[in-house]
């Protein structure tokens, strides 16, 4: 019997999974494969969007008509970290004369390298690799020489799809093409990936302005893990960020508002959208009212989040000045170096163009110069 052992986040389930699954079943002959949503995954500091028992759910709506799938709730049964050397000795003991195999996407062979106890899930399981999204390096001789054995290749040439894409098109209020049409209702009927203050939010954008935030917080969101900001705050900041630019400053909804003194045009609506943020949407956290507050403008010392959303603003990919595809670049190899260079940009810019520099701006400029001389020396 050939038993396949396929786990993961799963949050939300697409349509790619499903696809890797059915491609496996057919390439190594499975009788079974085990879907096996994780309680918490080891590289994921701030956990699942949804609980376990909504991704458990989600995962047994998208793989119903799969006859060779079955969702299993191991992993969120045991609880804490979910660690796949555990899960592999779990079904041997369980299946002790069956052929098992560990599905994995390519992408994720060289961080295998770096799990918990690789040596025992070799030795337990068969690892087959399905390409994803192009080819992969060559890792077949490291492997060999690290484990003694080999793995399988799959065949898989599917999408790529980013599960951090899919989470902000959810909340976004956007029916995402890669969602199975049920799992897609079983998630709006319970709210899930949903931001109550997001849509009436953005009800006072303008449509254009609504894909600017949509494209900022796909950006923002994309380097939140590896910049240490949780998802969520990415996320809410950039769809608010720009809440403000069109509300009149005789609105009602601006009732007890008073704006700083001496604030240019350009940056009025991010101490507007902030006030907006707190006082009509219900937003208290202070580092996100903070990264509203200040996403036209930066400020000295900034907080990491404070960084995405101001560069999220300026680069998302609706922006078209020059030099923007090298400071994308910078975006995610560098982000203090990224910020460096943008406030510069944008000093220079005003400056040639006579304007004076706001305040704030300035000091930014300043304070991030410091930061990058201190990082280099």
């Amino acid at each position: 019997m050939k038993i396949a052992l396929f786990g993961g986040s799963f949050d939300p389930v697409h349509s790619e999974h499903v696809r890797l699954v059915r491609t496996a079943v057919s390439a190594l002959k499975l009788d079974k494969v085990y879907v096996i949503p994780s309680y918490a995954a080891p590289h994921k500091e701030y956990g699942a969007a949804c609980s376990g028992e909504e991704r458990l759910q989600m995962c047994k709506i998208a793989f119903r008509a799969e006859p060779a799938a079955e969702v299993s709730a191991f992993e969120l049964e045991q609880g804490g970290t979910s660690y796949t050397y555990l899960t592999c000795r779990y079904f041997k003991e369980r299946f002790p004369e069956a052929e098992l195999f560990l599905l994995l996407g390519a992408d994720m062979l060289e961080d295998f390298f770096g799990w918990k106890n690789p040596e025992e899930i070799v030795s337990l399981v068969m690892v087959a690799a399905c390409g994803r999204g192009g080819a992969c390096p060559d890792l077949h001789a490291a492997f060999r020489a690290r484990f003694g054995r080999d793995y399988l290749e799959v065949g898989f040439e599917g999408e790529v799809v980013s599960s951090t894409a899919l989470r902000c098109a959810l909340a976004f209020g956007k029916n995402p093409r890669e969602l199975d049409g049920e799992v897609l209702r079983y998630l709006r009927a319970r709210g899930l990936y949903e931001f109550a203050p997001i849509a009436p939010a953005l009800a006072l954008e303008k449509p254009e302005r609504r894909e600017h935030s949509y494209r900022a917080a796909l950006l923002a969101a994309a380097r939140a893990r590896s910049a240490g900001v949780p998802e969520r705050k990415c996320l809410l900041a950039a769809a608010l960020h720009d809440c403000g630019k069109y509300v009149p400053a005789d609105s009602p909804l601006l009732k007890g508002f008073v704006p700083p003194e001496n604030v240019p045009v350009p940056v009025q609506h991010q101490y507007t959208g902030a006030y907006l943020a707190e006082h009509e949407f219900g937003v208290s956290d202070g580092e996100i009212l903070n990264a509203i507050r200040f996403h036209t403008s930066g400020r000295a010392g900034m907080t990491e989040l404070e960084k995405l959303i101001y560069l999220a603003d300026m680069l998302e990919e609706g922006r078209s000045f020059e030099g923007v595809g090298s400071l994308r670049k910078l975006f995610f190899t560098d982000l203090n170096a990224c910020l460096y260079a943008a406030l510069k940009r944008q000093t220079e810019y005003l400056a040639a163009q006579g304007k004076p520099v706001y305040p704030l701006t300035q000091e930014a400029y300043f304070w991030i110069k410091r930061v990058v001389n201190a990082d280099n020396s």
